[in-house]
């Protein structure tokens, strides 16, 4: 069964990450505003893939000068996705 979870992210210039999720993985991911053509590709690469391994791929990304990055606010929103729910 496919969960929906969204997420608003801090710091950076997306303004909402929205996940379906079928258990520990990933089903999709539509993030908006951001970088668009980059933040398209990073949703189709985190497509099917397990949520333990898409933190551990994104945790710690920074932008520019920011201590953050809408990958590492992806990770970010993936923990606090598992932190409600375990």
């Amino acid at each position: 069964m496919s969960t929906h979870y969204e997420y608003k992210p801090k710091g950076v210039c997306s303004s909402r990450m929205i996940f379906e999720l079928d258990g520990d993985r990933i089903e999709s991911l539509e993030v908006i505003n951001g970088c668009n053509g980059n933040l398209k590709g990073i949703a189709s690469l985190v497509k099917g893939r397990k949520i333990d391994e898409v933190i551990e791929s994104l945790d710690g990304i920074t932008c520019g000068f920011k201590p953050t990055s809408c990958p590492d606010q992806i990770a970010r929103g993936l923990k606090a996705y598992l932190a409600g729910n375990e």
